[in-house]
């Protein structure tokens, strides 16, 4: 069982349970998961993630861009029931991340931290980021990627995230050492409890709803 098949099933035995606005979830408090790169090659042979379009979907917020109908176009719908536009997420704060990562590439140093801040206080937003910072730092000539979340879905969120800071690792001309998400809170959805139970018994092709 890979380590993040690990937290979906210690979310299934040890979850508590919270009614929600959104639909009534299973949940653990702050959880670490630190992954290798050979722990995230076990996750992606061992679990369907949709690569070609979270690819897309990371261009796209790294361009700033914002209107919903992009996204479509790229064969990703899962941004439909923002509305037209996406109001103070993703893409207004993913579009520092070029001008980040070309610092980072350029100065290479050990002791800086390298910080991308995501999500304000008191701002509009029609869907607040669940991933909240990311960090890089240089360790003995490796790429350390850590990154908090104050919420993450365990079954479309979190593979999204993984695969998502994993794409920016290999945007910085280092070897990757570690990524570690520090999860505030971790959850599965009360209708998705049977497809995750599925899903760790070894069903394939598992298809997850989405709960807005």
């Amino acid at each position: 069982m890979n380590k993040y098949h690990q937290v979906l099933n210690r979310i299934l035995v040890d979850g508590k349970r919270q009614q929600n606005k959104k639909g009534n979830i299973h949940y653990l408090l702050n959880q670490t998961l630190t992954l290798s790169p050979g722990d995230l090659l076990d996750i992606f042979e061992g679990h369907s993630i949709a690569r070609k379009k979270l690819k897309s979907e990371l261009k796209l917020f790294m361009s700033g861009d914002r209107q919903v109908e992009k996204y479509r176009e790229a064969g990703i719908n899962w941004w439909d029931y923002c509305g037209s536009v996406l109001v103070n997420s993703y893409p207004t704060y993913f579009a520092k991340l070029p001008k980040l990562l070309e610092r980072i590439k350029r100065e290479m140093r050990n002791s800086k931290n390298y910080l991308l801040f995501l999500g304000e206080t008191e701002a509009e937003s029609n869907q607040a980021q669940c991933l909240s910072l990311v960090q890089f730092q240089i360790d003995a000539g490796e790429l350390v990627v850590s990154a908090y979340q104050r919420s993450s879905d365990a079954n479309l969120g979190l593979p999204a995230d993984i695969y998502h800071l994993y794409l920016i690792s290999r945007e910085i001309d280092l070897p990757l050492k570690s990524i570690t998400l520090f999860l505030a809170n971790v959850h599965v959805y009360d209708t998705n409890l049977e497809k995750t139970r599925l899903l760790l018994d070894g069903m394939d092709d598992v298809r997850f709803e989405l709960n807005v």
